[in-house]
């Protein structure tokens, strides 16, 4: 085998080869590394991956792909790996009601809970962005990583809504300062939805909705009107919200909730 192995170094160069031996070049709604779509699959790692398809098993819609860098889409393209078809990985989303002091990263050198843990599914999903250890409420997880990318990009905009404890009286200067915008080290903030929701001398309950995704954001714009932040959950991102989520429990998302994120985000 190794004499007939073909040296990755040189794959590089033979452009031409690769433009024939590569999938379909009609246009595709989602494509990624070949590579990671075997892996996904649980062929074997990423790297061996890569050995296999320099080797020549790897088929795409009938057509040898032995030449890096090559991109499918694993939800429309046929994949053998020595002539046994690979199914790609189903997309799963789920909606979590996150506890506070669970952490939203896929691994943490400290031991910590992570989000990820209170998902019961076979596939390695990870959070659509990230809410703090101290803060509650809904997170969506997948392993959708287009849409993933779609819904933490700037320009998606998708609105999210929160529930804002904070201590003393808030009035309606300062509460109009949230509203309009506040000044934040990475520039002024967008503009906000307020509520009021109760008050009292000590304290004050408000739902906030923002679009942005600016770390810690609400944290820091109540802080920037001088208000301290004694409790803080997300209750809706979009649409989407966490009522009759338990603590800690998660659901998956309904094919409508999909179909709404797929085409606020222009999938």
């Amino acid at each position: 085998m190794t004499s007939k192995r073909k040296d990755s170094s040189r794959v590089q160069r033979r452009a031409p080869k690769r433009r024939a031996s590569g999938p379909s070049s009609e246009v595709q709604a989602h494509k990624e590394r070949l590579q990671k779509t075997l892996a996904a699959a649980g062929v074997a790692s990423r790297r061996a991956c890569e050995e296999l398809i320099v080797e020549g098993v790897v088929r795409v819609n009938g057509k040898v792909v032995d030449t890096l860098p090559a991109f499918v889409n694993p939800d429309k393209d046929v994949i053998t790996v020595n002539k046994r078809r690979i199914r790609a990985e189903q997309k799963v989303y789920f909606l979590l009601n996150k506890p506070k002091g669970v952490i939203c990263t896929s691994s943490d050198p400290h031991g910590r809970a992570k989000a990820v843990d209170l998902i019961d599914c076979k596939e390695r999903v990870f959070c659509v962005g990230r809410l703090d250890a101290d803060t509650t409420g809904g997170i969506i997880l997948t392993n959708d990583s287009e849409l993933a990318n779609r819904l933490t990009h700037p320009r998606s905009e998708l609105p999210k809504t929160y529930e804002v404890r904070v201590r003393g009286r808030i009035e309606g200067d300062a509460i109009e300062k949230v509203k309009r915008g506040t000044w934040l080290a990475e520039g002024k903030t967008g503009r906000a939805a307020v509520k009021v929701i109760k008050r009292s001398r000590d304290e004050s309950l408000l739902e906030v909705t923002i679009r942005q995704g600016l770390n810690r954001q609400v944290r820091r714009i109540m802080a920037r009107v001088g208000f301290k932040v004694r409790g803080l959950k997300r209750t809706k991102i979009g649409n989407i919200g966490i009522k009759g989520l338990a603590m800690g429990g998660s659901r998956k998302l309904t094919k409508s909730q999909i179909s709404y994120l797929r085409k606020v985000t222009g999938l």
